[in-house]
Protein backbone atom coordinates (compact mmCIF):
# COMPACT_ATOMS: atom_id res chain seq x y z
CA UNK A 1 0.00 0.00 0.00
CA UNK A 2 2.88 2.23 0.41
CA UNK A 3 2.82 3.09 -3.45
CA UNK A 4 -0.76 4.95 -3.48
CA UNK A 5 -0.72 8.54 -4.61
CA UNK A 6 -3.48 9.52 -1.85
CA UNK A 7 -2.34 7.37 1.63
CA UNK A 8 -5.65 6.91 3.51
CA UNK A 9 -5.23 8.02 6.77
CA UNK A 10 -8.23 7.91 9.73
CA UNK A 11 -7.83 10.43 12.95
CA UNK A 12 -8.90 8.48 15.91
CA UNK A 13 -10.08 9.32 18.99
CA UNK A 14 -12.67 7.53 21.78
CA UNK A 15 -16.45 7.99 22.56
CA UNK A 16 -15.06 8.36 26.04
CA UNK A 17 -13.08 11.52 24.94
CA UNK A 18 -15.75 13.05 22.85
CA UNK A 19 -18.19 12.66 25.54
CA UNK A 20 -15.86 14.75 27.97
CA UNK A 21 -15.84 17.49 25.42
CA UNK A 22 -12.41 16.28 23.71
CA UNK A 23 -11.36 15.57 20.30
CA UNK A 24 -7.93 14.24 21.19
CA UNK A 25 -6.47 11.77 18.92
CA UNK A 26 -4.32 11.13 16.07
CA UNK A 27 -3.78 10.36 12.66
CA UNK A 28 -3.33 6.86 12.01
CA UNK A 29 -1.66 6.35 8.39
CA UNK A 30 -3.18 3.06 7.34
CA UNK A 31 -0.15 2.08 4.88
CA UNK A 32 1.89 2.06 7.84
CA UNK A 33 -0.27 -1.38 8.46
CA UNK A 34 -0.19 -4.70 7.50
CA UNK A 35 -3.64 -5.13 8.49
CA UNK A 36 -6.70 -3.97 10.87
CA UNK A 37 -5.04 -6.32 13.45
CA UNK A 38 -1.80 -4.00 13.46
CA UNK A 39 -4.07 -1.10 12.81
CA UNK A 40 -6.56 -1.35 15.83
CA UNK A 41 -3.27 -2.61 18.25
CA UNK A 42 -1.61 0.49 17.31
CA UNK A 43 -4.87 2.76 18.00
CA UNK A 44 -5.51 0.85 21.77
CA UNK A 45 -1.97 1.48 22.14
CA UNK A 46 -2.22 5.10 21.54
CA UNK A 47 -5.68 5.22 23.86
CA UNK A 48 -3.66 3.30 26.79
CA UNK A 49 -5.22 5.35 29.02
CA UNK A 50 -8.36 5.07 29.15
CA UNK A 51 -9.73 1.87 30.45
CA UNK A 52 -11.49 -0.24 27.94
CA UNK A 53 -11.50 2.57 24.99
CA UNK A 54 -14.12 2.34 22.62
CA UNK A 55 -12.58 3.56 19.24
CA UNK A 56 -14.50 6.67 17.47
CA UNK A 57 -12.79 7.55 13.77
CA UNK A 58 -13.37 11.49 13.96
CA UNK A 59 -12.33 12.24 10.67
CA UNK A 60 -10.33 10.43 7.58
CA UNK A 61 -8.48 10.97 4.16
CA UNK A 62 -8.97 9.04 0.86
CA UNK A 63 -10.78 6.18 2.35
CA UNK A 64 -14.46 5.55 0.41
CA UNK A 65 -17.71 5.94 2.48
CA UNK A 66 -18.39 1.75 1.62
CA UNK A 67 -15.06 1.03 3.86
CA UNK A 68 -15.86 3.10 6.62
CA UNK A 69 -18.04 4.42 9.23
CA UNK A 70 -17.51 6.67 12.48
CA UNK A 71 -17.24 3.46 14.39
CA UNK A 72 -15.84 0.45 11.90
CA UNK A 73 -13.59 0.12 9.24
CA UNK A 74 -14.41 -2.75 6.76
CA UNK A 75 -12.40 -6.39 7.29
CA UNK A 76 -11.57 -6.30 3.38
CA UNK A 77 -10.32 -2.31 3.91
CA UNK A 78 -6.27 -3.65 3.29
CA UNK A 79 -6.59 -6.43 1.17
CA UNK A 80 -8.86 -3.53 -1.25
CA UNK A 81 -5.91 -0.71 -0.80
CA UNK A 82 -3.74 -3.29 -2.07
CA UNK A 83 -5.61 -4.46 -4.77
CA UNK A 84 -5.56 -0.67 -5.82
CA UNK A 85 -2.30 0.02 -5.43
CA UNK A 86 -1.39 -2.80 -7.63
CA UNK A 87 -3.81 -0.40 -10.60
CA UNK A 88 -3.07 2.58 -12.60
CA UNK A 89 -4.76 5.46 -11.49
CA UNK A 90 -7.73 4.81 -13.76
CA UNK A 91 -7.84 1.80 -13.09
CA UNK A 92 -8.19 2.40 -8.83
CA UNK A 93 -10.79 5.35 -9.83
CA UNK A 94 -12.42 2.64 -11.77
CA UNK A 95 -12.37 0.46 -9.51
CA UNK A 96 -14.29 2.67 -6.20
CA UNK A 97 -16.57 3.93 -8.73
CA UNK A 98 -17.96 0.07 -9.89
CA UNK A 99 -17.71 -0.79 -5.82
CA UNK A 100 -19.69 2.45 -4.80
CA UNK A 101 -21.96 3.05 -7.71
CA UNK A 102 -22.61 0.02 -9.64
CA UNK A 103 -22.39 -3.06 -7.34
CA UNK A 104 -22.49 -1.32 -3.82
CA UNK A 105 -19.75 -3.61 -2.39
CA UNK A 106 -19.62 -4.39 0.37
CA UNK A 107 -23.00 -3.76 1.38
CA UNK A 108 -24.12 -6.58 -1.30
CA UNK A 109 -22.07 -9.10 0.28
CA UNK A 110 -19.91 -10.22 -2.40
CA UNK A 111 -16.21 -11.57 -1.63
CA UNK A 112 -13.52 -8.37 -2.87
CA UNK A 113 -11.82 -11.20 -5.45
CA UNK A 114 -15.38 -11.63 -6.05
CA UNK A 115 -16.23 -8.24 -6.91
CA UNK A 116 -11.99 -7.43 -8.77
CA UNK A 117 -13.59 -10.11 -11.32
CA UNK A 118 -16.68 -9.19 -11.99
CA UNK A 119 -15.04 -5.35 -12.51
CA UNK A 120 -12.24 -7.07 -15.01
CA UNK A 121 -15.19 -8.45 -16.72
CA UNK A 122 -17.36 -5.10 -16.78
CA UNK A 123 -14.58 -2.16 -17.65
CA UNK A 124 -14.32 -1.28 -20.90
CA UNK A 125 -12.23 1.85 -19.80
CA UNK A 126 -11.46 5.55 -19.67
CA UNK A 127 -13.54 7.53 -22.69
CA UNK A 128 -13.21 11.51 -21.44
CA UNK A 129 -10.71 12.03 -24.15
CA UNK A 130 -10.82 14.57 -26.98
CA UNK A 131 -14.81 14.41 -27.33
CA UNK A 132 -16.77 16.17 -24.95
CA UNK A 133 -19.25 13.28 -24.23
CA UNK A 134 -17.74 10.12 -23.32
CA UNK A 135 -20.51 7.72 -24.61
CA UNK A 136 -19.93 9.39 -27.94
CA UNK A 137 -16.61 8.65 -27.83
CA UNK A 138 -16.92 4.78 -26.60
CA UNK A 139 -19.32 4.68 -29.79
CA UNK A 140 -16.76 5.70 -31.71
CA UNK A 141 -14.20 3.56 -30.57
CA UNK A 142 -16.58 0.52 -30.58
CA UNK A 143 -18.03 0.63 -33.90
CA UNK A 144 -14.41 0.75 -35.02
CA UNK A 145 -12.95 -2.21 -33.09
CA UNK A 146 -16.39 -4.39 -34.27
CA UNK A 147 -15.76 -3.29 -38.33
CA UNK A 148 -19.47 -1.95 -38.05
CA UNK A 149 -18.90 0.39 -41.14
CA UNK A 150 -16.35 -1.72 -42.61
CA UNK A 151 -16.81 -1.57 -46.43
CA UNK A 152 -19.43 0.96 -46.14
CA UNK A 153 -18.00 3.98 -48.67
CA UNK A 154 -16.20 6.62 -47.07
CA UNK A 155 -19.27 9.06 -48.45
CA UNK A 156 -22.24 7.80 -47.13
CA UNK A 157 -20.23 6.62 -43.68
CA UNK A 158 -20.11 10.50 -42.56
CA UNK A 159 -24.12 10.12 -42.34
CA UNK A 160 -23.55 7.80 -39.24
CA UNK A 161 -25.26 8.74 -36.42
CA UNK A 162 -21.78 8.36 -33.81
CA UNK A 163 -24.21 10.12 -30.97
CA UNK A 164 -27.48 8.60 -31.43
CA UNK A 165 -25.90 4.57 -31.63
CA UNK A 166 -24.25 5.90 -28.40
CA UNK A 167 -27.09 7.19 -26.23
CA UNK A 168 -28.54 3.58 -27.37
CA UNK A 169 -25.87 1.22 -26.11
CA UNK A 170 -26.04 3.17 -22.70
CA UNK A 171 -30.08 2.28 -22.34
CA UNK A 172 -29.32 -1.26 -21.17
CA UNK A 173 -25.61 -2.81 -22.12
CA UNK A 174 -23.50 -0.16 -20.88
CA UNK A 175 -22.85 2.50 -17.63
CA UNK A 176 -20.76 5.66 -18.13
CA UNK A 177 -19.77 7.55 -14.23
CA UNK A 178 -17.28 10.22 -15.17
CA UNK A 179 -15.85 9.04 -18.32
CA UNK A 180 -15.66 5.75 -16.74
CA UNK A 181 -17.73 2.84 -19.02
CA UNK A 182 -19.00 -0.60 -17.46
CA UNK A 183 -21.16 -3.03 -19.75
CA UNK A 184 -24.18 -4.12 -17.51
CA UNK A 185 -23.76 -7.90 -16.68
Amino acid sequence: MKNLRNTPKIYVGTYGMYNSGSLFGKWFDLSDYADAEEFYKDCYEYHRNEFLPELMFQDWEYIPSFLISECSLHEDTFRYFQTVSEMDNQGAEAFELYCSNIISWPANGNELDETLEGFNEAYQGYYGGAMKDPKTEFAYQYIEDIGLLEGVPQMLERYFDYEAFGRDMFLGDYTEYEGHIFLDI
